[in-house]
């Protein structure tokens, strides 16, 4: 097997008997007849918690769990003050993830503010650092920051564009999703949004929201319940008060298990380092390249290692390419006519020749 989709669901070495071992060894413990599951569950998601705020240098606190990234900047935004946004505008890449957007234009709506979407320029495949800041005035009150585009690879310079909204007064959020894992992040902007897919190798329903302290204790989210409270356990109906910490932006009763069936992944990237698995990454990534070079293929990921994430993407039009790369054990995947290829940890340099050389095969050559 030549595995590139880490961009989509990813894994490592023994994830099968590694996620086996963490989901018994919970359903063990929940199906016994004692008292014990809750507060073994709840310590289990705290784990996950733990792990993912380590990972990214969140303050401790600032980091909850959510069903999806798209779910995490629903419960963000509506648990602003809502004077924050109404009359000003959101800005957001056009190469953001498509759910966000989808959420952002029906919130604009509701919530009275103006979504500005940047395009990209000179024919570009992604939206640049500079096209964000072209686009980028003290109107702009919020702007959501695409770390890496599942689309293109491109990375933004974070630091650049977050100094630049601290300037304009903008609350700036980033999707790291398509980078953590792969390349390292520090939790610098006012909230991050991410998913334990791809590079962390976990499962659906894990995704995070963290949010600075400051912004946090501004925030009353409108999707609350039980567990949102300082004391889960008070039912007094009229006394309802927020928990200290990100768990003001959780809200009934917590699901455990896509914490428990990710925590394996997140385990994994911990142990063997962000940066050792970098360094794996723009070995295969560079022969990546080189080898679409010389098949005269037009590449739609920037070609600088800095203003990349851990893909590499080219236009390929040819339909039915993937099932024939999967007829030959090669795994990727296709957007319209961008083939997608991520090679990670079980990813090998004999993979990428293999890959290079079923595309030779097929008739690329000079497709550009």
């Amino acid at each position: 097997m030549s595995y590139f989709l880490y961009h989509s669901i990813g894994t490592f070495p023994g994830k099968q008997a590694a996620v086996d071992r963490a989901l018994a060894d919970f359903t063990a413990r929940w199906c016994a007849s004692d008292d014990g599951q809750w507060p073994d569950a709840m310590a289990r998601r705290g784990d996950f918690i733990a792990a993912w705020t380590g990972l990214i240098g969140a303050p401790k606190g600032s980091l909850t769990l959510a069903e999806s990234v798209t779910a995490a900047l629903y419960t963000l935004m509506r648990g602003l003050p809502e004077a924050r946004l109404q009359g000003g505008t959101v800005l957001v890449a056009q190469d953001c993830f498509p759910s966000l957007h989808f959420l952002l234009a029906e919130l604009g709506r509701r919530m009275g503010f103006a979504l500005r979407t940047v395009a990209p320029t000179e024919g570009r495949a992604y939206v640049t650092d500079d096209d964000m800041e072209a686009a980028w005035g003290a109107d702009v009150r919020l702007a959501l920051l695409t770390w890496v585009t599942s689309t293109a690879s491109h990375r933004c310079d974070l630091d650049r564009l977050i100094d630049h909204g601290r300037r304009m007064g903008s609350l700036v959020g980033v999707d790291v999703t398509q980078g953590v894992g792969i390349r390292p992040y520090t939790a610098r902007a006012d909230f991050t949004v991410g998913s334990s897919l791809k590079w962390l190798c976990g499962v659906s329903g894990a995704g995070v929201l963290q949010v600075m302290p400051d912004l946090l204790a501004d925030c009353s989210p409108e999707f609350r319940g039980w567990w949102s409270q300082a004391n889960p356990f008070s039912w007094d109906l009229d006394g309802f008060a927020f928990a200290p910490d990100a768990r003001r932006f959780d809200n009934g009763t917590p699901n455990v298990l896509p914490a428990i069936a990710s925590k394996p992944g997140l385990d994994f990237v911990l142990s063997t380092g962000v940066e050792a698995l970098a360094d794996h990454n723009r070995h295969l990534t560079g022969l990546l390249l080189e080898g679409a070079r010389d098949l005269g293929l037009r590449i739609v990921s920037p070609t600088d290692a800095a203003a990349r994430g851990g893909s590499v993407m080219v236009d390929l039009p040819q339909p039915g390419l993937v099932d024939a790369l999967r007829g030959q054990g090669i795994h990727a995947d296709q957007r319209g006519t961008t083939l997608r290829l991520s090679p990670g940890a079980v990813t090998t340099a004999e993979d990428c020749h293999r890959l290079l050389d079923a595309l030779a095969a097929v008739g690329t050559r000079g497709a550009a």
